[in-house]
């Protein structure tokens, strides 16, 4: 950097020292600006040192231990050059400002890069990534250094896309680790890693099997945590979670686990994040490299020395089959892939879905006038409708949830059209669905005069179509080994005259109430359910019990009917359950909501919520959405109340 270093260059203890990195700064020669990030132990900053851009690191220091890890760390430091490892280029080892200060670099860290920017790397960038990383690793325990926290957070991005470790603070030097025994084992709090830090240490998700149960761990920990990131880096989800599709609902993924039952799983019952697909045979081979980091037994691990040769044998390949890995290709995909990104999030799939409806209804022509002419038969009581709605995102950042009200539909006033689509692995489906649904409707009111026909058909063409643009944009627009395959439940209520048709595929729900009691018009469509599980295993579809409940195929599909869900078709169907209902006098209002509500609120706390609010539909609508948020509803929460019959807004209680 410039600096010049002045002797006795060492640490105010005397006990870090370096003939290259300045350990006493003059206050002069640096200046913090704006904070990068703060963790539990300590703030990042942008600075400036020199003159130059930096990214300065300032410990939190509460007790005489943190003194002390801090001097233990910087000795660490002070001994590493590997340009494979964030590089520490000066450091302030006297009080009262206690710092480090490493080169900057422009792409920050890799997990932001994948889950804020929504980066996706090709397949050439995550295996180029892959052994800049295994190199660094071997670098370490060669010199006898385990990590002990390698995860996306920690690997650093310079603008050609070189990663670089970094945080060392939980880093040990294998002999030292060694001594930790069962006998030592201590407990104090949770910090960032969710465990004690100087034994359980490192973050949950990243952790091997042998630290989540105690046992001493080895290099080939930090194996098996490069194994999770190197498959996330792959599939641009967070193990155990989802935040590239944000609201991947229903999945394994996302689901309600406690730390405990996660840690049962992974080390009992051999839980591991879902694999990345399989494209080529190259692709084969980092598979079953990840599944071996991955494995419960630390001695069938592969370490970073075979890992870096297999790479390394990836590489020669890519090279000989006319794709050879330069830092040039390497920045230019990047560029490439961010562009084919950002297309894929532009595209409007509402607008896409009432087009593609519109086109066909303009080549068969649309008239519900035959459902009104099936329905004069049984036309004995007409519902007064009156409706409102109201959605909210919960706790999530993004609304995946889709919904439509269409009263007096078609410009009929005898007909009225509602659904609810609940997306999950992206909101593409749902939007798709939403926009798509009523014009399919109009035109197969022309062809069917059954509305409960025209309902199962409209799902079942909605999910071909829905599927078809799909693979339309993956072939025009250049596709990533990502993996994209949207779906979303859905609920249709249909009503014509004095019948309510609900169609339903999923887990949204849909009740009446009846003389003040709930009545149910639509059943979940789960695999825990028996009789929706053999459907699936009879349609060729695989079902099994993860973690708290049964789940379909390698997405981990709660659900056992969706739109879209393209991988896991024909098992996974769109063919929806409808239910036929006659109205009378005595049906008072319809509720039709996402499973956010339903999972935290009952249907007959439902009917006593609506009793005392006022009795307007949009009131109902939020009120209801806001006690299922109140009631730490995970998920989207969606909400539709459609009065029957005339009611007075002042009312509160029937």
């Amino acid at each position: 950097m410039g600096l010049e270093i002045v002797e006795p260059n060492t640490c105010i203890r005397g006990c870090c020292h370096s003939h290259t990195i300045p350990l006493r700064l003059p206050p002069s020669s640096y200046s913090l600006s704006s904070q990068i990030a703060r963790g539990a132990e300590s703030v990042v900053y942008e600075a400036t040192l020199d003159g130059k851009k930096v990214a300065a690191r300032k410990p939190i220091l509460s007790t005489s231990e943190d003194l002390d890890q801090f001097h233990k760390q910087l000795q660490l430091l002070c001994k590493l050059d590997h340009p494979g490892i964030a590089k520490l280029v000066a450091a302030h080892a006297q009080p009262p400002n206690y710092m480090f200060f490493f080169e900057f670099y422009e792409y920050g860290n890799l997990a932001d890069k994948l889950h804020v920017d929504e980066w996706v790397p090709t397949f050439d960038q995550v295996v180029h990534i892959a052994w800049s990383l295994a190199k660094a690793l071997k670098y370490l325990h060669n010199l006898g250094i385990v990590h002990r926290d390698v995860k996306p957070s920690n690997i650093l991005l310079d603008r050609n896309l070189n990663p670089h470790l970094a945080d060392f603070g939980l880093a040990e030097y294998r002999s030292d680790i060694k001594q930790v025994s069962i006998s030592n084992w201590k407990s104090s709090g949770k910090p960032t890693g969710g465990f004690h830090k100087r034994n359980m240490v490192g973050t949950l998700i990243y952790m091997a099997p042998e630290i989540l149960s105690k046992d001493i761990q080895t290099e080939k920990s930090d194996v098996y945590s490069f194994g999770i990131s190197f498959n996330e880096l792959l599939t641009g989800v967070v193990p155990y979670t989802d935040l590239r599709a944000e609201a991947q609902a229903h999945t394994v993924l996302e689901m309600k686990y406690t730390e405990q039952q996660l840690t049962a799983a992974v080390v009992t019952q051999g839980l591991r994040p879902v694999l990345a697909s399989s494209i080529s045979s190259e692709s084969a081979r980092i598979l079953s490299l990840i599944e071996r980091c991955w494995d419960a037994n630390p001695k069938n691990r592969p370490s970073f020395d075979d890992i870096v040769v297999e790479l390394d044998a990836i590489l020669e390949y890519r090279k000989t089959q006319g794709n050879p890995l330069s830092q040039a290709s390497v920045v230019a995909e990047h560029m490439s892939t961010m562009g084919s990104w950002s297309y894929r999030e532009n595209i409007n799939w509402f607008t896409g879905g009432a087009d593609y409806a519109k086109e066909v209804s303009l080549s068969t022509g649309s008239s519900l006038e035959m459902w009104l002419q099936s329905s004069s038969d049984t036309f004995t009581y007409s519902p007064v409708i009156s409706s409102g709605s109201f959605a909210t995102c919960g706790q999530r950042e993004t609304m995946e949830d889709r919904h439509f009200l269409r009263p007096q539909f078609c410009d009929e006033s005898y007909i009225h059209l509602y659904g609810i689509f609940d997306g999950h692995r992206g909101a593409e489906a749902a939007e798709f669905s939403a926009g798509a649904l009523p014009d399919f409707l109009k035109t197969l009111g022309f062809m069917s005069r059954n509305p409960s026909d025209a309902l199962q058909a409209a799902f079942i063409k909605i999910d071909a179509a829905f599927r078809e643009e799909l693979n339309s944009h993956r072939r025009t627009k250049g596709g990533s080994q990502k993996e994209w395959h949207p779906g979303c439940t859905a609920v249709a209520a249909l009503i014509v005259k004095n019948r309510l048709f609900v169609a339903n595929a999923g887990d949204c729900r849909t009740i009446l109430c009846r003389s003040g009691n709930p009545y149910a018009l639509s059943r979940d469509h789960v695999a825990s359910c028996p009789e929706e599980r053999e459907r699936v295993i009879k349609a060729g579809g695989q079902v099994k019990w993860q973690i708290d409940t049964w789940r379909v195929g390698r997405a981990a599909l709660q659900v056992t009917r969706s739109i879209g869900d393209d991988d896991l078709k024909p098992a996974v169907t769109a063919e929806p359950e409808i239910t036929e209902t006659i109205l009378s006098v005595e049906d008072e209002y319809m509720v039709m909501a996402s499973d956010g509500l339903w999972d935290v609120v009952s249907e007959a706390e439902v009917v006593s919520i609506i009793k005392d609010t006022v009795k307007e539909p949009g009131m109902c609508s939020k009120r209801l959405a806001t006690e299922a948020a109140e009631r730490g509803s995970k998920d989207n929460i969606t909400v539709i109340v459609v009065f029957l019959r005339p009611v007075s807004t002042a009312e509160r209680i029937y």
